[in-house]
This record gives C-alpha cells, sequence and structure tokens, in this order.
C-alpha cells in the first residue's frame, strides 16, 4: 500500500513539473513576444509544444501552444507556415471542446484574419462568419469579444470593395462598444475612425469628418 502511494506520489510530482516547465516556457515566449523578439518566441514556442505533447498530443495545452506559435508565425508575415498550424490548433480544440467553444470560435477568427491579410478572400469569409456566429450564441449579441468578430467581418467586406455592406457591421460593433466598454475606451475611437473611412468609400464626406472629430476628441480627453 505505502509502494502505491509513493507511486502515485512522484507520478503526480511528474505531471506538476512537466506543467510547471510548460507555463515557464510559455511565459518565456509572451515575454519575447512582449519584446518584439519574434525569433526567440518561435524557439521557445516551438519547445512548449513539445513539452505540451508529453501530456498527449491531443492534450489542450498543444493547441494552446499552436496557437501561439501560429500567431508568431503570422507576426512574422509567415503565412505558410502559420494556416497548417492554426487548423493543427482548432482540430485538437474541436476535439476537445467540440464546435461550440471560446477557443474554437478565437482560432477561427484568427485563421479568417490570417487569409484576409492574405487577399484570400473566400476562404476567409465562412471562417469570419462562423467564429461570430458562435461568440454569439456563446456571449449573447452584445459583448465585446463579438463587436471584435463584427468588426473583422467589416474589415472583409472593405477589402473585397463592399463598403455599403461594412456600413452596418462597423455600426453594429461601434453600439457594442461604446455599451459595453464605454464611450470613450480606445476601441470606439478606433471604430469611429474605420466607420469614418467606409463612409468616404460611400461619398458621406460630411458623416465621415464628424466621426474622426469624435474619434481626436476621444483620444485627447484620454491624454
Amino acid at each position: 500500500m505505502r509502494f502505491v502511494l509513493l507511486a502515485a506520489f512522484l507520478v503526480c510530482g511528474l505531471v506538476a513539473c512537466q506543467q510547471a516547465t510548460w507555463e515557464s516556457t510559455m511565459a518565456a515566449a509572451q515575454h519575447a513576444v512582449q519584446q518584439g523578439n519574434y525569433a526567440e518566441a518561435e524557439r521557445l514556442l516551438l519547445v512548449a509544444v513539445r513539452k505540451a505533447e508529453e501530456f498527449g498530443l491531443h492534450d489542450r495545452r498543444v493547441a494552446v501552444s499552436l496557437s501561439q506559435l501560429a500567431q508568431v508565425y503570422a507576426g512574422q508575415g509567415k503565412h505558410v507556415e502559420a494556416e497548417p498550424v492554426y487548423l493543427q490548433a482548432l482540430k485538437i480544440y474541436q476535439e476537445v471542446h467540440g464546435e461550440d467553444h471560446p477557443d474554437v470560435a478565437a482560432t477561427l477568427n484568427n485563421l479568417g484574419v490570417l487569409h484576409r491579410m492574405y487577399g484570400q478572400y473566400a476562404e476567409a469569409d465562412p471562417l469570419l462568419t462562423r467564429a461570430l456566429l458562435i461568440k454569439e450564441r456563446l456571449l449573447g449579441p452584445e459583448h465585446p469579444d463579438v463587436a471584435l468578430g463584427v468588426a473583422n467581418l467589416a474589415q472583409l467586406r472593405v477589402a473585397q470593395g463592399q463598403p455599403e455592406r461594412a456600413e452596418p457591421l462597423y455600426r453594429r460593433a461601434l453600439n457594442i462598444r461604446e455599451k459595453t466598454l464605454g464611450p470613450s475606451h480606445p476601441e470606439v475611437a478606433k471604430t469611429l475612425d474605420d466607420l469614418a473611412n467606409v463612409l468616404k468609400k460611400l461619398g458621406r464626406r460630411e458623416e465621415a469628418v464628424s466621426l474622426e472629430v469624435r474619434a481626436r476628441e476621444l483620444r485627447a480627453a484620454r491624454s
């Protein structure tokens, strides 16, 4: 009995040690990202992936590590490297959580943004739309994460040359952010500028200028 308890203690100690090592590696990678040292962050995250795999190839920690690695790839403009890593993380998240989960929505959103950045609008559209639908189901129609999803879809519409479809999306994102973040939040000012840009494309310059003035006033009030 004493041997069994000792063995169990050693196993638990090993798992705790592995967890601490994985966490410390992830923390170091995040610090490298904050310092703008993407090469070091990439190296550390590759180590973190290997450490996470010690818990099992389909453990959520593997997906977390992969997601961070994909973001670092994307931040360096490595689209070819980032996409399959995001897809691998997405597969694990779906296996662990099912289809309706914040991790799944976030990864779909990141994949959609990645495709948009590289002009792959047909691929980006269903990903961003699906991510938004999941967020709405989980969080309700008025939540900051929903506003982010709406704004990302609006940005895609602008990139597609469809400002008339982007306008109602930006207005919805603005309304949510004003309600949930407060009228003076930086994201409100950013959304005002984005909406103003759309209005200019639609030939409504006077409306656009008034929004830009409001955005500048918000920023000045916070400085």
